[in-house]
């Protein structure tokens, strides 16, 4: 009974960790840069998932695993598209609000589901796609207005129909939903591919690895392009610090979620981020909830409802 559930509450932690992380981040965004936030969920999160693997090791005496070619395929995959899907996360939240910045960005299970499908051949089934279609209308629910009968003129850039904000945070934050598809479903293929470990050091063990390759990859680049991003990462350790960990233990989370379940399950039920994100909106960051917010609350609320319904 406890495996049956796992999933769903390694989920609900991952979904909660990573909204507190995405708003340090954001914080963080001004002063360091879209890239330079970016680097540091990876370059301060890697310290402690080191830490986590230790705890398995130790606690249940687990070897570390030996992956095979495929396994590296994989994992890089999702970790360069887990860059770029911060990164475009980020920027989309420096032009839009914050809880509709995430509410873009979850459009992500109806792209998970089909990159699942085509590249690991996770079934959808039917009551799967009604949960993900219910709480999918739910986000877009939340983030598009109607459009007033008579629209008055544009001044500048912006549709002013139904999309807040203009198309360019639009398409940062459905850009950002694409990749972390991709992510996750290149992190779900290198934890499976090591086959006969156990899914917590696949987890813990494929977390250690992608984020060694992110902190390698963007400290060469800030090296190479940013020097100065660089050195201001490192004078602001301590905010970077508590971005690094709670980025670490949502990923760790989101990682024993892709051992137990499909990535399409796991990121329909992480639409509760936004719930999550609605709540640091409003008394984090001052911004009010309208009624057409809290219809899409609902709708992301029955989806996650038949979600685990039809997986008991």
């Amino acid at each position: 009974m406890l495996d049956t559930w796992a999933w769903a509450l390694f989920t609900v932690i991952a979904a909660f960790s990573q909204t507190v992380r995405n708003a340090a981040q954001r914080q963080l965004t001004a002063t360091l840069g879209t890239v330079g936030a970016t680097h540091v969920r990876f370059l301060f999160g890697f310290p402690f998932s080191l830490l986590f693997l230790a705890g398995v090791m130790l606690a249940g005496g687990a070897e570390l695993p030996h992956p095979g070619l495929a396994y590296w395929g994989w994992v890089f995959d999702g970790a360069l598209a887990q860059v770029a899907a911060t990164a475009l996360m980020l920027k989309a939240m420096s032009e839009r609000s914050f809880v509709v910045t995430i509410a873009y960005i979850k459009t992500e299970p109806v792209q998970v589901a089909l990159f699942g499908l085509l590249l690991l051949g996770d079934v959808v089934t039917p009551s799967l796609a009604l949960a993900i279609l219910i709480a999918t209308a739910g986000v877009v629910v939340m983030s598009v207005k109607l459009p007033p009968p008579f629209p008055p003129p544009q001044s500048g850039g912006g549709l002013g129909w139904g999309i807040p904000g203009g198309t360019k945070p639009t398409l940062f934050g459905l850009a950002a939903g694409a990749t972390f598809g991709l992510s996750a479903v290149g992190f779900r293929g290198a934890i499976l591919s090591l086959g006969s470990a156990s899914y917590l050091m696949a987890a813990t063990f494929t977390l250690v690895v992608g984020l060694l390759l992110q902190s390698l990859l963007l400290s060469a680049y800030l090296w190479l392009r940013d020097r100065a991003a660089l050195r201001a990462i490192i004078k602001s350790w301590r905010p970077s610090l508590f971005a690094g960990f709670v980025g670490a233990l949502a990923s760790q989370f989101w990682f024993l979620a892709f051992a137990l379940a499909t990535a399409a399950s796991v990121r329909t039920l992480a639409l509760v981020e936004v719930l999550f994100a609605q709540g640091i909106s409003r008394f984090a960051f001052g911004q009010a909830t309208s009624r057409r917010e809290l219809l899409g609350i609902a709708l992301i609320v029955i989806g996650c409802v038949l979600l685990i319904w039809s997986q008991s």
